[in-house]
């Protein structure tokens, strides 16, 4: 199937959000919005009728869509060295992950696990968070390089923060998935990159007020 470049640069700002809501954890605790409801809630979209769909909506992209727009743009004043180190090390972990059949396996039952627990709970309850947290440290996290999330050292120790940014590298992953089966390599962020920042502000600019999930 052929993919448009519109597929790609959601999945790249799916990516880029999950990264952010991270890089904003480790610095200011555990919150719970609408673009991490997106990021979480991607991780249980197995059979989307489109890439948007796994968002729920291009509105919940918004800070996706802005941080990509950011990092990836001409103003090297904007760029953040270390949100860009998490998105580069997501998509190498990816791609290893993507060939070990054994970790795929242990993933997937995983994310059924945690569907189970979403039935009773919602998808942000500290139960789910923390089987999400769980199935990252032994899945992606063990493979390297590791990504290594830099913060308010307060932050990093508190148990629920740090359950929650394992579980938004998960979504991270999980777009990640997405980019690659929509033709997305890590060249094309190099070579294609004009083309990517241009569609990116377009989305950006007809996208409608942000909706609110529940």
């Amino acid at each position: 199937m052929t993919h448009t470049l519109h597929e790609r640069v959601l999945t790249l700002a799916g990516l880029f959000q999950c990264t952010a809501l991270v890089r904003r954890a480790a610095n200011e605790g555990k919150k719970i919005d609408t673009p991490t409801k997106a990021c979480l809630n991607s991780l249980f979209v197995d059979a989307p009728e489109n890439v948007e769909a796994i968002y729920t909506s291009k509105a919940h992209l918004r800070m996706g869509l802005t941080s990509l727009l950011q990092h990836m743009g001409n103003n090297s004043q904007q760029r953040d060295i270390e949100l860009t180190r998490y998105v580069i090390t997501l998509l190498y972990l990816e791609k290893k992950l993507s060939k070990n059949s054994s970790l795929m396996q242990k993933l997937d039952d995983g994310v059924e696990i945690a569907r189970s627990q979403v039935e009773y709970f919602s998808i942000t309850h500290e139960n789910v968070i923390a089987s999400l947290a769980d199935l990252y440290q032994n899945t992606v996290s063990t493979l390297t390089p590791k990504v290594m999330v830099s913060g308010d050292s307060d932050r990093l120790q508190d148990n629920d923060t740090a359950s929650l940014i394992r579980a938004l590298l998960l979504a991270g992953i999980r777009s990640a998935v997405a980019w690659r089966q929509c033709g997305g390599t890590r060249l094309q962020l190099i070579f294609k990159r004009r083309a990517i920042l241009q569609e990116a502000q377009a989305i950006l600019g007809k996208l409608p007020a942000i909706d609110t999930l529940v």
